[in-house]
């Protein structure tokens, strides 16, 4: 029955100048994504909105599963197109209001085409006493079990019962590139998620003690990695072996100070990978004072370690808010399984939590050959390409 799919946008609408470049950069993901997974007739842009005309065959709870994850949108309805002529809205309208069950409903009109004769009010008023006398159903402005939404256009109306609720943001691949450093807990894949929404694309980096990490713990990388790959479409993931820099730092470093020399080699490692993949920028999942190594003090002796622009979207939120976007985003699911990372398998009782970066500095000079350690780790990591559009994903 339904033949339309109506996509809209908000954030972007007030992008002045770069407008269009943001348009069409949804217009591209909404039209890779759909032509990839389903079957449709024709996508354009119309008047600050995408319209899709779907096939006989399109399956519609697919399409509102893929379109939910989708950075850039801010809510779409799927429905039928007719004429701009109000009759065949009025027949249109309660020929679909007749599929539903419902004893009171409103009508909700947008016109976008002022040029049109009726107003919305107007529309609302006689499409809606239309459907109270043929169906014998109630008005209900306030309280409605049954909404039903009309816009009308330069040439068409469509009507649809639902506004999906989509991802918001912008669309992937409008801000550039950026490495997200992924433990497999819970915070870091949500790190990764928010700036995917501000459009920009990651690359995954994970660390990991290739001497006492399973194979099988791995596995909640990689599922993590392919869950978040549904909101970008593509991924990169670099599996990176750490056991030859962490016994170099074990064998000279306090084990107090371990932790902030960890992470400040595990930042010369990504670094060392962002050169390469041309990226200036990385994100992480730090939640001050969350844990020992995430202290103000501690924050800055870590991310000295390397010359790239660090974002931190958590920093300011809970282990229960950043909880509840894992949920939402359903990465959480994997990282609460059993996992050791190179951090927590080598935590000291009693780990330093104000580090001063003099000192930090001075036990790194214990460590010899540095750079060929970083690169040694690097050549050795495993790269995963993963691709959301391909049908076992």
């Amino acid at each position: 029955m339904y033949n339309i799919l109506l996509i809209h946008y908000n954030e972007i609408a007030l992008k002045g100048g770069n407008r269009k470049y943001f348009e069409n950069k949804l217009l591209e993901n909404i039209k890779t994504l759909l032509t990839a997974k389903e079957e449709i007739q024709k996508i354009y842009k119309q008047r600050g909105k995408i319209i899709c005309e779907l096939a006989e065959k399109t399956n519609l709870e697919n399409i509102k599963q893929l379109l939910i994850n989708l950075p850039g949108i801010a809510y779409f309805g799927i429905g039928e197109k007719t004429k701009l002529d109000l009759e065949d809205i009025k027949n249109k309208t309660k020929e679909i209001a007749k599929t539903q069950q419902f004893n009171s409903f409103k009508i909700k009109t947008q016109r976008t085409n002022k040029q049109f004769q009726y107003t919305s009010p107007q529309i609302n008023e006689i499409i809606g006493k239309e459907i109270k006398e043929t169906l014998n159903k109630k008005v209900d402005l306030e309280n409605p079990e049954l909404t039903i939404f009309i816009e009308i256009d330069n040439d068409s109306s469509i009507i649809y019962l639902q506004k999906i609720k989509g991802a918001g943001g912008l669309p992937t691949g409008v801000s550039g590139k950026i490495i997200c450093s992924l433990s497999g807990g819970i915070d870091s894949p949500v790190a990764g998620y928010t700036l995917m929404k501000r459009g920009c694309e990651i690359t995954f980096v994970h660390i990991f003690n290739d001497g006492l990490t399973s194979q099988a713990s791995l596995e909640k990388i990689l599922n993590i990695v392919k869950q978040l790959t549904k909101y970008q479409l593509k991924s990169k993931l670099y599996i990176v072996p750490f056991s030859k820099i962490q016994n170099e730092i074990i064998k000279n470093v306090p084990e107090e100070y371990r932790m902030i020399i960890y992470r400040r080699y595990m930042l010369k490692i990504i670094e060392n990978i962002a050169q390469k993949e041309n990226i200036n920028f990385i994100v992480t999942g730090d939640s001050i004072g969350q844990v020992a190594s995430q202290t103000i003090d501690n924050l800055q002796c870590i991310y000295e370690a390397t010359t790239l622009n660090i974002f931190t979207p958590l920093s300011g939120l809970n282990k229960e808010e950043i909880t509840e976007i894992a949920q939402k985003i359903d990465t959480y699911k994997y990282s609460i399984l059993p996992y050791l990372d190179c951090c927590s398998l080598m935590i000291p009782k009693h780990p330093e939590t104000k580090g001063n970066l003099q000192e930090i500095k001075k036990l790194e000079e214990n460590i010899k050959n540095e750079q060929n350690l970083i690169e040694y780790c690097v050549s050795q990591a495993e790269i995963i390409n993963y691709n959301y559009l391909e049908k076992e994903m």
